[in-house]
């Protein structure tokens, strides 16, 4: 068997290279072909897994002379080692959403290094017998949740934050709960000294639908004009939902028809800008020549537009990273882990969509 194989490797190579070193989940993991999580739910009996590759992996451990420390056996009996994760997207592109998969997906492989497997809370339910996040989440005996890309003004939503279940979010912040925030003042105040610094005085802003993310970025945007001695007419700004191309098509259409056009155009995500792209090729204008465009999150399919997109590149990968660690942390040290919030710096990513006066 190849589990058999992996198990003589790895103990040969311990046995022969004279290795006394304490056996770990990972080596076990590694000589099952299973994860990290599969192994502790194995060797803490927990019932969702099966009976034979429960055996399995307590047989392997047990020739591999695998033997649990003290602080592992102090952890409480009651531990699942699974995590939840509450993701509603509006936009209804799951997980290949641009900006959150790659939060999810640093969030899940930081889960999985630490043995914790990852559960979806289902968003998308219906009939008179659903249950609520907090119900889903005390079902399936969570020991934590990560809430992201959510309506946190939903009273579900709330009722979980205001639970005794452990809680991280994402981009949002709740009175006494730890939150990992992308700093959108610095990154909109970033974005907005280039496109001053490359001559632009008339710039208008399509935000988001109303959040405390868009808020942030909108007060940034106006401060920063504000100190810059910019005049923000009030039809230079609009609004469309995150990743609406036909909102940022739409909005795009009355700016280009004013009377007096801004001669740069922010959107509210990278995403967003085909739909502000389709309404300027339709006018055939080009970018960046006639108007010049700048959306932000630093999606990695916005670095093949030609010209590449003027844009705040966020570190979707840190963001998801400390959410789980932070996350694991008042799981397994809830006295000593401090409630705090975690704010991730972006970069300019300076591209060529906006033009030099």
């Amino acid at each position: 068997m190849m589990y058999d194989n992996n198990t003589k490797t790895i103990k040969k190579s311990m046995s022969s290279e004279g290795i006394t070193a304490m056996v770990s989940m990972k080596d076990i993991s590694a000589a099952c072909g299973v994860s990290i999580a599969t192994v502790s739910k194995a060797l803490n009996d927990h019932k969702d897994i099966g009976k034979e590759t429960k055996e399995h992996i307590r047989q392997v451990a047990k020739e591999m002379g695998y033997s649990p420390n003290s602080a592992a056996k102090a952890l409480k009996t009651n531990c699942t080692r699974n995590l939840g994760v509450l993701f509603v997207d509006d936009a209804n592109s799951g997980l290949k959403h641009d900006y959150f998969t790659y939060v999810l997906d640093s969030f899940k492989s930081t889960a999985e290094e630490k043995g914790y497997d990852i559960t979806f809370i289902n968003s998308n339910r219906s009939g008179g017998n659903k249950m609520s996040y907090l119900e889903h989440s005390r079902y399936r005996g969570f020991d934590g949740v990560m809430i992201a890309c959510v309506d946190f003004y939903d009273p579900e939503v709330e009722e979980l934050v205001r639970s005794d279940i452990p809680v991280v979010t994402i981009d949002h912040l709740f009175n006494n709960r730890c939150a990992i925030i992308s700093d959108n003042v610095s990154g909109m105040r970033d974005l907005v000294q280039y496109v001053y610094s490359m001559g632009h005085r008339r710039i208008a802003y399509i935000h988001g639908a109303s959040s405390a993310v868009t808020q942030n970025r909108l007060s940034s945007f106006y401060k920063t004009c504000e100190e810059l001695g910019i005049d923000v007419p009030a039809e230079y700004i609009g609004e469309a939902p995150y990743r609406d191309t036909n909102g940022a098509y739409l909005e795009t259409k009355r700016l280009l028809g004013l009377k007096e056009i801004p001669t740069c155009i922010l959107y509210p995500d990278d995403f967003s800008c085909f739909g502000g792209i389709n309404a300027i090729n339709e006018l055939e204008l080009k970018i960046p020549d006639d108007i010049s465009i700048a959306g932000y999150d630093g999606l990695r399919i916005a670095r093949h537009f030609e010209p590449k997109l003027t844009t705040i590149i966020q570190d979707t990968g840190r963001l998801g990273r400390e959410a789980a660690l932070k996350l694991i942390s008042l799981i397994e040290n809830p006295k000593s882990t401090i409630t705090e919030q975690i704010v991730v710096p972006g970069v300019l990513f300076e591209g060529n969509s906006v033009k030099h006066l």
